[in-house]
Parts: C-alpha cells; sequence; structure tokens
C-alpha cells in the first residue's frame, strides 16, 4: 500500500464539493436571518456595540451589516452585496440581503437532489432577464416637475425607516436638498453629487422638526475677533482662498544671524510689509468677508478688521467647495492673482449664530446655489445618526428618481407580480432547468412574506389570497399596506419604489446567488511562511505612518 501524498500542508484546511455550498448556504440564510426583521414599515432596530464602545441603533442593512464582524467568507460576500447596493443606489439594501438569502435557501433542495451547480446559475440569470423583463412592462414614468409625486416616493421609501413618524419632514428635505445641487448635463441628464455638495450638519438640541435645508452653507466656525468684526452682512461680497494669510516660516529649522541689532527690526518689518501687501492685494476688491483654509496671523487679522472685514480661518477643503458652489464664488490660491470674477456675490446674508453652545456661520439665502447644508436638529446623538441615515437614503431615492424617473409598485406588489409572471413562463422552460426556474420564481415571493410576517398578520392566509389575485400576472398593483398587514392597492395608497433600485436589487440578489453557488472549495490556513523553530516572533508595534495619519478614523468622534 502506498503512503497516501500530502499535498496541502498540515496548517491547511480544505473543504470540497457538496458540504460547501451547503455551509456558505446556511452562512447566508443566517446573514439574511440578521437583517430580516429590519424589513417594511412595521420593522424592529437593532443595536450594535461597535469596537469603540460606541452604540448604533439602526435598521438600515448596510449599516447594521457594516457594523458586523464576521468569520465565514461566504457571509462576507453578502455584505458586500448590501455595501454595493448602498453605493450604487442608495436604498433597498435590506432587500438584497433577503432575496440572495432566499435564492439560495431554494437552491439548497437542487443541491441535494445533486443538480449541477451551473444549471442552477443557468436558470437563475435566465429568470433575472425575465424578472427585469417585467419591471419595464410595469413600470411607470413620472415627471420630476411634480412635487407631490417625488413626495409620495421618498415617503415610501422612508416608510420602512425609523423617521417615518416624522411623515414629510425628511421627504421634504430630501427632495429641497437633491433639487437645489441638481446639475444639468444636457440631453435631459440630471447630475446630483450628493456626497460633494450637500453637507449634513448634525446639532444637538432642539427638536426634530426644526430641521432643515439652508438656501446655502452653514460652517461650525465663528469669525476671528468676534469683538471687532462684524457677525452680520447682508448681500456679502465673498473671497475664498487656500493660502494662508501669515508670513511664511522658514522649512524645518532656518536660522538667520544677525549682526546688528538693528537687522532684527528690518526683518520684522519685512514680515509685517510682506502680510500688508497680501492683506492690500485682498482689500483692493472690498470683500466683506474673507474666508481660508489655512491660517491667518494676528497682524492680518488687525488690517482686515480696521477694514470692516469679516474674517474665518482654517476651514475644511470641503467646506470651502460649498461656499464656492453656493455664492458663485472662485477659489484663489495666491492673493496676487485675485480678480473681480472670483468675488463671490450669490449670497444675500452672512451670519453668525450661536446655536447649543456652539457658534455657527451661516451663508444663506443664495440666489441659485448649487450646494446646500441640512441643519438636522435632534434630542440625542444616536438619533441624529439614525435621522442622517434615513435622510442619507432618501437624498439617494430623490436622486433616483431625477436621474431616472421611472417608479414600480411598492409593498411587494412588484416581487409578486414578477414571481406570477415566472412562473408562467417555467411551464414553456424545456429541460432539467424548468424546476430551478420555478424555484427562483418562488424566491422572489420572500420581500411580500417578510413585510407581512414583520406586521405579524396571518402570513399564510395573506401569501395565498395575493398570489391569488396576481396569479395570471395581472393586478401588477396588488400588495401588503406594510402598517397594517391589509392587501390594498398600492397606487391609492401611493407606496412606490424607484425603478433603478428594484432592477438593481434583483440583479444584485440573482448575482451573487450564482456566485456563491458556484463555489465548490474552500481552502484556508496560515499562509505566513516562518523560520523553523523560530516560533512566534513578537509583533512590531503599529507605527502610524504619514499616510495613515489623515485617515479620519482614527479620533472617534
Amino acid at each position: 500500500m502506498q503512503a497516501p501524498v500530502l499535498v496541502l500542508k498540515d496548517s491547511l484546511k480544505r473543504e470540497s464539493g457538496r458540504k460547501v455550498q451547503h455551509a456558505n448556504i446556511q452562512a447566508s440564510k443566517a446573514v439574511a436571518d440578521i437583517i430580516r426583521t429590519t424589513l417594511g414599515p412595521r420593522s424592529m432596530l437593532k443595536m450594535l456595540l461597535d469596537a469603540g464602545g460606541g452604540i448604533v441603533v439602526t435598521n438600515d442593512g448596510n449599516a447594521i451589516l457594516r457594523e458586523l464582524d464576521l468569520a465565514h467568507p461566504a457571509a462576507k460576500s453578502m455584505i458586500e452585496l448590501s455595501r454595493t447596493q448602498d453605493e450604487e443606489v442608495g436604498d433597498g439594501t435590506t432587500s438584497v440581503i433577503v432575496l440572495a438569502g432566499e435564492m439560495l435557501h431554494v437552491a439548497e433542495a437542487f443541491i441535494d437532489k445533486s443538480y449541477h451547480p451551473t444549471v442552477i446559475c443557468r436558470a437563475y440569470s435566465k429568470a433575472l432577464e425575465d424578472a427585469i423583463a417585467v419591471l419595464d412592462k410595469i413600470a411607470m414614468s413620472i415627471d420630476v416637475k411634480d412635487r407631490s409625486t417625488v413626495l409620495g416616493l421618498v415617503k415610501s421609501c422612508i416608510g420602512t425607516k425609523f423617521t417615518s413618524q416624522f411623515g414629510d419632514l425628511i421627504a421634504d428635505l430630501a427632495i429641497d436638498a437633491t433639487t437645489t445641487v441638481g446639475v444639468d448635463l444636457g440631453q435631459g441628464l440630471r447630475e446630483v453629487d450628493i456626497k460633494k455638495y450637500i453637507k449634513v450638519e448634525k446639532v444637538p438640541g432642539g427638536q426634530l422638526e426644526d430641521s432643515k435645508v439652508l438656501k446655502g452653507v452653514m460652517i461650525n466656525k465663528d469669525v476671528i475677533a468676534p469683538g471687532k468684526m462684524r457677525r452680520k452682512i447682508v448681500n456679502p461680497r465673498i473671497i475664498l482662498l487656500d493660502c494662508p494669510l501669515e508670513y511664511k516660516k522658514g522649512e524645518n529649522q532656518t536660522n538667520a544671524e544677525l549682526v546688528k541689532e538693528e537687522d532684527w527690526g528690518v526683518l520684522l518689518k519685512m514680515e509685517e510689509e510682506y502680510i500688508e501687501s497680501i492683506c492690500m492685494q485682498i482689500l483692493k476688491f472690498k470683500p466683506d468677508l474673507v474666508i481660508t483654509e489655512k491660517g491667518l496671523s494676528d497682524l492680518a487679522c488687525h488690517y482686515l478688521s480696521k477694514a470692516g472685514v469679516s474674517a474665518i480661518r482654517r476651514l475644511r477643503k470641503t467646506d470651502n467647495n460649498r461656499i464656492a458652489k453656493a455664492c458663485g464664488a472662485v477659489i484663489v490660491n495666491r492673493p496676487d492673482e485675485l480678480q473681480e470674477s472670483d468675488v463671490g456675490t450669490g449670497a444675500g446674508l452672512f451670519e453668525v449664530k450661536k446655536i447649543g453652545d456652539e457658534f455657527f456661520a451661516f451663508i444663506v439665502d443664495c440666489k441659485d446655489p448649487k450646494a446646500c447644508t441640512v441643519l438636522l436638529r435632534g434630542p440625542s446623538k444616536d438619533l441624529l445618526n439614525e435621522v442622517e441615515r434615513n435622510l442619507q437614503d432618501a437624498m439617494c431615492v430623490a436622486r433616483n428618481i431625477i436621474k431616472n424617473p421611472k417608479l414600480v409598485p411598492g409593498g411587494g406588489a412588484t416581487e409578486l407580480t414578477v414571481s406570477a409572471t415566472l412562473k408562467q413562463k417555467s411551464s414553456s422552460i424545456e429541460g432539467i432547468e424548468k424546476w430551478p426556474y420555478e424555484a427562483a420564481a418562488v424566491a422572489f415571493e420572500a420581500i411580500p412574506r417578510t413585510l407581512a410576517q414583520n406586521c405579524g398578520v396571518n402570513v399564510i392566509r395573506t401569501m395565498t389570497a395575493l398570489q391569488g389575485k396576481h396569479a395570471n400576472g395581472e393586478n401588477a398593483w396588488m400588495g401588503i399596506d406594510g402598517n397594517t398587514g391589509a392587501i390594498t392597492d398600492m397606487k391609492e395608497r401611493k407606496i412606490w419604489d424607484a425603478y433603478n433600485v428594484k432592477a438593481q436589487t434583483f440583479k444584485t440578489a440573482i448575482e451573487a446567488a450564482c456566485m456563491l453557488l458556484r463555489i465548490d472549495d474552500i481552502v484556508s490556513g496560515i499562509k505566513k511562511k516562518q523560520a523553523p523553530g523560530a516560533g512566534q516572533a513578537p509583533s512590531k508595534p503599529k507605527i502610524e505612518e504619514e499616510g495613515d495619519a489623515d485617515n479620519e478614523q482614527i479620533l472617534p468622534e
């Protein structure tokens, strides 16, 4: 008898074949179960303790999964799904996971019957194509200018979130903000850059009803010399700088040797004159407000306040960009290069207000701002974080509609229609692919079923009734009212979803399910090669490189 040949090292673990597929399916179902209860308007919240000991209370699928630390590789790829969904369309993070989990769950039966995974995948992708076709059929276009329709849509998106009890408030904020910063690219396309031009400022205190979208920008800074400089300027002329208004210190440790005492005075005078000349260059343009991203020395501050100019220093680059967008100024890098066209005159009011115990500078009432600040007020920090997350989702939905103004019914109606149509189609499919195809059709029912579960109605009855209504692909608008669990017409209840959110959800879920099914081997083990007998070398203390120092994760908020 030959000695067995060892190909893999002892330290490697290898699982292969059916076992892996089962393990992957189990893992994905586990992830889906964590998230399942957060779907729909009657959803539960999850409370997570993150590594820093802070608390996150949320029901946004992506926010929950982002905080989880998982060991299983398949589960990790499920998390990537919701991340992709969040970056791509901003909503539907929960549904993606639930749907993908269900797709894998129905595939399990076929793997037990030793179907080949590729057969299942082929059937799934066929089902996906047909599902998207059905979406195209039932989608209806809307007019983006019609505010009430858009409001209904954004509301139904946030209906599943914690802030739904504040009704229109968040939806209004989101629509205002996105319509403000929308830029026409021509050919009827609109680009809305949420990350860059919409800043959400969270100020604890006050009531949620005080939250508003400012027609302009607000920054968490006060003027430099509060006593001397004006704190309220109507129609300010704004100059934005990206350079320090102070004397340049020499690079690392230059020393000047002075022979005579008078030279010291000359040296100081040169510095003063340099600063004065810079200030004069700026004052030529009669600004009312000078904002710089860098430092501003006392002397410069003196010259500016003497001229009646307010100044703000050390502003974040992103804030500066937003101010530039809002009031029409151009950020200038060297004072010598200032031109009249660089001065921003679009703002109607500059004002410093005290909110809570901090001072905030407002640059508001802009003529045609292309950037804005959403001011959120609320009783506690956790609440504000959650509201911000919901606002983010709402703004994404508003953006999606502006980009692609097509709607599909919400409340599980879309999924049921797709499911019914696919069931009909499955009878015309030949060969072995018919069964997985039909199973995929059944899997789509996971969404309405979960909605029904979360409402606490009799799931089996509701589902049967709904399937009856949808039986041959008609009444596409019948779905579950997530609050009461009653079967209603989504058109009347104004429960919509954006078309591209739904399409993206289906695509991501099915493609991911296929990917996980096709894994048939997991090799896991320790990669590091260690010198024999060296044992565990003491790990080096981690030294922060300059590159890491810029990451914002270092300081816990």
